[in-house]
C-alpha cells in the first residue's frame, strides 16, 4: 500500500531486539520494588556473605550474598574472593535479582558480581539476595570466601560503597577414593577492552583458576548466543515492508536437560533475565537470521540509541553484556577510544554509574504501571516486561472510556459530558490486542506501536468500525478498506481502539455532531479542562479523548486549524504535516487542496512514533509522490533535548496578537527558547505574507466536487444519502448546518475550477503562499517560524491559515495555561512551529527540546485513574 521511504537524512536502520519478559521458566516469586526515589544514595541496609562452614571433597558448595534492607538499589557490583585452588566456580550457577541483567567475571580467584536493573524499572527494595554462586570443593584444606568491595548505584545514579561483611570460613574434608577433575580446560583472558559477549565462551564455563573467564548467566554457551547474536535473533522478528507486516518463521531448540535453581526468589540471568528459553545449564541454539529480514518500524530516538556498543543502533542487553567488559578502563588504556562513549560522568573511566546509565536505556520497566499520561514507550516498557498486555491496556482504556465519555463528571455552571467518541472497537480491538500480544511473545518487540491503543477522527474510512463523518446521514457506512492512515497503523501494531467524534464533515471548530442521534438533534464534544467549553475542532473528539486518557494516540484532520485547534484547546501535541507526506485516500474530504492527516498526542514522543506509521507514498493519493527521497527512515531520530541550541527562530510580531494570557505565555515561551540556545529574531511582514493569511479555506468550492469522489469510491452501497443534496434531504445533520450546506450544494463544476483546477484561483493562492513563506525562512535564515496556535479556548486571528495556505508542515505543542488570576483559568495555549516542505522532522525536534525543557501539559484533573 504505501512505498518504501527513501533513506534517511538522519538517523540509521535499527532492528528490535526483545526486550520480553517471559514467564515460562521463571524461577523467582515477584519482587518488591521501590517507589520512585529522590536523589539520596541506594542502601542494602547490611550486606551478609553466606557459605556452609564445611563440604567433603567433590560437594557443591553455594555462597549467597545478601542485603538485609535494600533502598531504591538500582545496580552494584560485588568482588568475591575464594582459593581456586581447593574450590571449582561453576560459571553457569550465577543466580542475580529477577527481571534484571547479571554478568559475573573471574580471574585468579576473585570474581567481581555485577547486577542491575533495566530501562526505568524502580530499584531494589526490602531483603533481596543479590547473588548465588555454586562451587565444587576439589580438594580437602581450609580456606575462606571474602568480599573484598562492593559498590552500588541508585535510580538516580547516586553511588554509596558499603559495609563489607566478615568473610566466611569453610573447611573441606577429604573423601577417600573421590578425585573430582574440571571439565573443562581453564578459559583464556580476554583481550582488553572487549565485551563479555564478544568471542567465543569456554564450554561447560567452569574455570580452575589460572585464567580468566567473563560469563554471563546460567550457561556460557547460551552467553554467547544471546549477546554475540545480539539477543534480536532469539525470536526472529515480524518484519515491516514499506508499513506491511510479515513473519518470520524462527525456532528455538535444545532447552531440555535443564536444572532449576536452589532459591526461589532469584532466577538465573542470561544477559536479559528473559528466561525465554532456558534455566540454567540448558544451551540454546538458534536459526541464523533470515536475509531477506527488513529492520522493522525504527525508534531512533537518541536517549535510547547514542549509546550504542553493537552497531544495530539501540541499546539492549547485548550493550549491558558489552559493557561490563570496559568496566575499569580508564583514559589511556588500550580500547578506550571505544569505550569512552559510555563515560558519561567524563571522569575518565567506565564505572558501575556508567553501566547503570546504560541500562536505564533499555525500553523496559517492571515496576507499578499506571494508564494515565502513559506515553507509547511507557507502555512498551511495561508490557516488555510482562507487568501488563496490550488486552489489559485495550480494557483499561475501554473502561475509561465507558466511565468517563457520556458521563457529566464536571458539576460546574454549564458542564457537560466529554462525548468524545462516536464508536467502540470492543471485541474487535480486543482481538487485535491479543494479537499484538502473541506477536510479543513470539518476536518482540516489532515497532513501537505494536499493541498501542489509538482513536482515529470518524472520517478515517476503518473496516471494522462505521465511517459517520459525524453525520447521522451516515450511521450505516460500513467501508471495506482502511484508509491507508489507518492500515500503516494497523501494520505497525496500532489497536484502533474508536472513532472519535469531530465537528460533523469537518466544517468547524465547535466539533458538534449528529452521529447516531434523531433527526434535528446534535451533541457538542466538551473540553476535559473546562466541559462548558468545547474542545475545540473540527477533530475535537480526539483532542479531547487524548487529553481525558481514553487512548493513547489520536488521529485528526487539519483543512484550516483542525489539528492544532484540538491541540492548543486541549493541552496536547499536533502535528499538520506537509501536504503529500500522508495520504489521504480512504479519508472523508473536506477541501483536498489542504487536506491532510496527522497527531494528536500528548507528548512530542508520542507523535513522532505515531508519523513513522503514516508516512509513504501512496498510489491512490498522487500528491505523496511529492515526498520521494525526503522522508528520514524515523522522526524519531530528531528527538534531541538540544535541538534548539543555536536554532534561528522567527516571528512576525502581529501574529501575537493582543490577548492578556498568550502576550504573557509568548514572552515566556520566547525568554525559554533563548535560555536553550535558540537567537529568536521579528521578521517583518510583507503584503505577500498577509495575503497568506487572508486566503481563505478551500472547503467553499471544494467540499462538494470533493465529496462526490469519496462517494463514489468508498461509501456503503446500502447508505441512502449519496449527495450533498441527499445529505440535505436526509434531514439527519447538524441543524445549524443546513445553510452551509445549501451553500456548497448551489457550487458548480465551473466553479471548482476556477478556483481549484490547475489555473484555479486558489491554485495559484496556494503556490504563491509556498514561495512567499518559503522565501521568509530562507531570506532571513530561519530554521522556523514560531507563532501562538492561539488564546484559552479562542484561536488567534489567521494564524491557523499560515500551514494550511502554504501547504508547509507545523507541530504545535503547549506553552502554558491561564492564571488563577487570567480570564478561564487552566485554559491551554500552544506555542506553533512552522518550517519548509517535508521538514517535519526538524519541528518535531524543537518542539521537543521546548517540551522537555518546559514540561507545560497538565493531565484533566477531572478524569483522573479510575478506582480500583
Amino acid at each position: 500500500m504505501l512505498d518504501t521511504p527513501a533513506q534517511p537524512r538522519r538517523g540509521r536502520r535499527r532492528r528490535w531486539a526483545s526486550l520480553v519478559a517471559t514467564a515460562a521458566l521463571a524461577l523467582a516469586a515477584p519482587l518488591t520494588l521501590a517507589a520512585p526515589a529522590a536523589a539520596a544514595p541506594p542502601e542494602v541496609g547490611a550486606l551478609t556473605l553466606t557459605a556452609p562452614s564445611t563440604a567433603t571433597v567433590g560437594d557443591v558448595v553455594e555462597v549467597a550474598i545478601d542485603a538485609t534492607a535494600a533502598v531504591d538499589l538500582f545496580a552494584y557490583s560485588l568482588t568475591l574472593d575464594y582459593d581456586p585452588a581447593l574450590l571449582l566456580l561453576d560459571t553457569r550457577s550465577l543466580v542475580t535479582p529477577e527481571g534484571g541483567f547479571g554478568a559475573l567475571s573471574a580471574e585468579a580467584g576473585a570474581i567481581t558480581i555485577t547486577g542491575t536493573r533495566l530501562g526505568t524499572s524502580p530499584g531494589l527494595v526490602g531483603p533481596q539476595t543479590l547473588a548465588v554462586l555454586r562451587f565444587t570443593a576439589l580438594t580437602a584444606g581450609s580456606t575462606s570466601f571474602a568480599l573484598t568491595s562492593a559498590e552500588l548505584v541508585s535510580t538516580t545514579s547516586e553511588a554509596a560503597s558499603p559495609a563489607l561483611p566478615a568473610a566466611a570460613a569453610i573447611e573441606v574434608e577429604a573423601a577417600p577414593g573421590v578425585t573430582p577433575t574440571p571439565t573443562d580446560p581453564p578459559a583464556p583472558a580476554p583481550a582488553p577492552g572487549t565485551g563479555t559477549g564478544s568471542g567465543a565462551a569456554p564450554a561447560g564455563g567452569s574455570q580452575s583458576g589460572g585464567g580468566s573467564l567473563s560469563a554471563t548467566g546460567p550457561d556460557t554457551a547460551m552467553t554467547t548466543t544471546l549477546g554475540a547474536l545480539a539477543l534480536a535473533s532469539i525470536i526472529a522478528g515480524a518484519v515491516l515492508v514499506a508499513g506491511r507486516r510479515r513473519r518470520l518463521a524462527a525456532t528455538v531448540e535444545g532447552a531440555e536437560g535443564a536444572s532449576g535453581a536452589s532459591r526461589t526468589a532469584l532466577r538465573s540471568t542470561a544477559a536479559l533475565a528473559i528466561g525465554a528459553v532456558a534455566t540454567a545449564g540448558a544451551v540454546v541454539s538458534m536459526p541464523a537470521p533470515a536475509e531477506a529480514a527488513v529492520v522493522p518500524a525504527p525508534f531512533l530516538m537518541p536517549f535510547y540509541t547514542e549509546l550504542d556498543l553493537t552497531g544495530d543502533a539501540r541499546v539492549d542487553a547485548a550493550d549491558l553484556t558489552e559493557a561490563v567488559g570496559l568496566v575499569g578502563l580508564t583514559d589511556g588504556d588500550a580500547g578506550w577510544l571505544d569505550a569512552a562513549l559510555l563515560d558519561g560522568d567524563v571522569d575518565g573511566a567506565i564505572t558501575l554509574l556508567d553501566l547503570a546509565a546504560l541500562s536505564q536505556r533499555i525500553i523496559y520497566d517492571d515496576g507499578p504501571f499506571e494508564l494515565v499520561e502513559a506515553t507509547a514507550i511507557d507502555m512498551q516498557a511495561a508490557m516488555n516486561a510482562g507487568v501488563v498486555t496490550s488486552v489489559g491496556i485495550t480494557e483499561q482504556y475501554l473502561a475509561r472510556i465507558t466511565a468517563y465519555d457520556r458521563t457529566l463528571v464536571d458539576m460546574a455552571t454549564g458542564g457537560r459530558a466529554l462525548n468524545s467518541i462516536i464508536t467502540v472497537g470492543g471485541e474487535t480491538a480486543l482481538a487485535a490486542a491479543a494479537e499484538a500480544d502473541a506477536i510479543r511473545a513470539e518476536q518482540g518487540m516489532i515497532s513501537p506501536l505494536l499493541g498501542i491503543p489509538v482513536a482515529v477522527k470518524d472520517n478515517y474510512n476503518t473496516v471494522d468500525m462505521v465511517t459517520t463523518a459525524g453525520c447521522g446521514c451516515w450511521d450505516d457506512n460500513q467501508t471495506t478498506t482502511d484508509a491507508t492512515m489507518v492500515a500503516g497503523l494497523r501494520d505497525a501494531g496500532a489497536i484502533v481502539l474508536a472513532k472519535a467524534s469531530l465537528d460533523e464533515f469537518a466544517f468547524g471548530f465547535s466539533s458538534e455532531f449528529s452521529s447516531f442521534q434523531s433527526a434535528g438533534t446534535s451533541t457538542l464534544v466538551a473540553s476535559p479542562y473546562l466541559t462548558a467549553f468545547t474542545a475545540g475542532g473540527s477533530s475535537g473528539g480526539t483532542g479531547a479523548a487524548i487529553a481525558a486518557n481514553l487512548a493513547g494516540i489520536g488521529f485528526g484532520t487539519d483543512t484550516g486549524g483542525s489539528i492544532r485547534v484540538p491541540a492548543t484547546y486541549n493541552q496536547l501535541v499536533g502535528v499538520r504535516p506537509t501536504v503529500g507526506l500522508a495520504s489521504r485516500a480512504g479519508i472523508i474530504p473536506l477541501a483536498l487542496s489542504q487536506d491532510t492527516g496527522g497527531p494528536i498526542t500528548r507528548t512530542v514522543l508520542d507523535a513522532a512514533i505515531a508519523m513513522d506509521a503514516v508516512v509513504g507514498v501512496d498510489p491512490l493519493d498522487p500528491v505523496t509522490s511529492r515526498q520521494e527521497g525526503l522522508v528520514p527512515t524515523s522522526y524519531t531520530s530528531y528527538l534531541d533535548p538540544e535541538a534548539l541550541d543555536g536554532a534561528r527562530i522567527g516571528f512576525v510580531a502581529s501574529m501575537v496578537g493582543t490577548n492578556p494570557t498568550t502576550v504573557r505565555l509568548w514572552a515566556e515561551a520566547r525568554a525559554q527558547l533563548e535560555a536553550m540556545g535558540a537567537t529568536v529574531v521579528e521578521v517583518p511582514g510583507s503584503t505577500e505574507f498577509s495575503a497568506v493569511l487572508a486566503e481563505p479555506s478551500g472547503s467553499t468550492n471544494e467540499f462538494q466536487h470533493d465529496l462526490d469522489a469519496y462517494i463514489a469510491d468508498h461509501l456503503d452501497p446500502d447508505v441512502a444519502a449519496r449527495s450533498l443534496q441527499g445529505i440535505l434531504d436526509s434531514g439527519r445533520y447538524v441543524p445549524s448546518r443546513q445553510n452551509t450546506y445549501i451553500s456548497r450544494a448551489a457550487v458548480t463544476e465551473e466553479t471548482y475550477q476556477a478556483w481549484a483546477g490547475p489555473e484555479g484561483t486558489h491554485t495559484i493562492a496556494l503556490a504563491t503562499g509556498k514561495q512567499t513563506v518559503t522565501g521568509m525562512l530562507d531570506g532571513n535564515d530561519l530554521d522556523a517560524l514560531i507563532y501562538p496556535s492561539g488564546t484559552p479556548y479562542g484561536t488567534q486571528g489567521t494564524n491557523m491559515r499560515l500551514s494550511p495556505n502554504s501547504g508547509m508542515p507545523a507541530v504545535t505543542v503547549p506553552m502554558g495555561q491561564a492564571s488563577s488570576t487570567e480570564a478561564r483559568a487552566g485554559a491551554g495555549v500552544n506555542l506553533e512551529f512552522l518550517g519548509r516542505d517535508f521538514d517535519e522532522g526538524a519541528l518535531l525536534g524543537l518542539a521537543y527540546a521546548f517540551e522537555q525543557a518546559t514540561q507545560h501539559r497538565v493531565a484533566p484533573p477531572l478524569y483522573g485513574p479510575l478506582p480500583e
